[in-house]
C-alpha cells in the first residue's frame, strides 16, 4: 500500500507540473497577443481564442492520461499500451465503466488516479474561467470606448 500511495503521490506532482506548464505558457501566449481579442470582430475572436485554449488545456490532460498509462505499464498493471491507456483515460476522466480493472496489488493507484483528474480538471476550469473573464472584460472596455 505505501509503494501505491508513493507511485500515486509522485504522478500527481508530475500531473501537476504537466498541466501548470501548459497553463503557464498559455497564460504567456493570452498575454502576448491578449490585445488582438479585444478588437473587432469580437465574437470571432473570443470563439478563436476559446477554441485554441479548450484544446491547449485537453492536450494538457492528454499528456498526463499517457503518464498515467506509462506508469500502469512499468508496474506491470497491463501488457500493453492500448489497455493501460484506455484505463488511464477512463479513470483519471473520472469515467470509471469498469470494465477493464487493475489486480488487487495495484486498485488504489486506480482511486488516486482519479482523484489527480478531479484535481487537474478543477485547475483547468478555474483557468477557463478566469480566461473567459478576463476576455469578456477587455472586450467590454474596448467596445465602451468605441
Amino acid at each position: 500500500m505505501l509503494m501505491q500511495i508513493f507511485i500515486g503521490s509522485s504522478t500527481i506532482a508530475a500531473t501537476v507540473i504537466i498541466q501548470v506548464v501548459f497553463i503557464g505558457t498559455l497564460t504567456k501566449v493570452l498575454s502576448r497577443f491578449g490585445h488582438h481579442l479585444s478588437r473587432p470582430p469580437y465574437t470571432r475572436n473570443f470563439i478563436i481564442a476559446l477554441v485554441f485554449i479548450v484544446l491547449w488545456l485537453v492536450a494538457g490532460l492528454t499528456v498526463s492520461s499517457w503518464l498515467w498509462a506509462a506508469v500502469f505499464l512499468m508496474i506491470g498493471a497491463f501488457d500493453s499500451i492500448e489497455p493501460a491507456i484506455y484505463f488511464s483515460v477512463v479513470t483519471f476522466t473520472t469515467l470509471g465503466y469498469g470494465d477493464i480493472t487493475l489486480t488487487n496489488e495495484w486498485r488504489l493507484l486506480g482511486s488516486i488516479s482519479s482523484l489527480n483528474g478531479l484535481i487537474i480538471v478543477g485547475l483547468n476550469t478555474a483557468f477557463l474561467a478566469e480566461a473567459i473573464s478576463r476576455i469578456n472584460k477587455a472586450q467590454q472596455i474596448k467596445g465602451d470606448a468605441a
